[in-house]
């Protein structure tokens, strides 16, 4: 594949595509591809590449990949990823999931 993108070098299924001030990423993860991008013009030119070269199916906005939580706010031009459901399954899996956390600062100093 071609059409553009960069093979990152420390991760083979990641792909990056720059043209100017737009950019995509092209994640692959088993069968499925995730695209991310400041411009639905790339986009649009990136859905069509990949439609005209393998079968695809469009699947919607993407919430998980690979147990990372996907969120954004598009009207505020927010975008982020959490862990927090992977945390709670490695968390559940080494019975610690009902542990509390006390909050508290290690620089404070008492004498005794």
């Amino acid at each position: 594949m071609s059409f553009g993108f960069k093979e990152n070098i420390v991760d083979q299924c990641i792909y990056l595509k720059v043209s100017g001030s737009m950019f995509i990423i092209l994640i692959l993860y088993i069968d499925d591809i995730l695209l991310a991008t400041n411009d639905l013009g790339i986009l649009s030119e990136t859905k069509k590449f990949l439609s005209n070269n393998f079968e695809i199916k469009h699947m919607g906005d993407g919430y998980y990949v690979i147990r990372i939580e996907i969120f954004c706010d598009r009207s505020q031009g927010l975008f982020g990823l959490s862990q927090k459901a992977y945390i709670n399954i490695v968390l559940e899996r080494f019975r610690m999931d009902k542990m509390f956390s006390i909050s508290g600062s290690n620089t404070e100093r008492r004498q005794i």
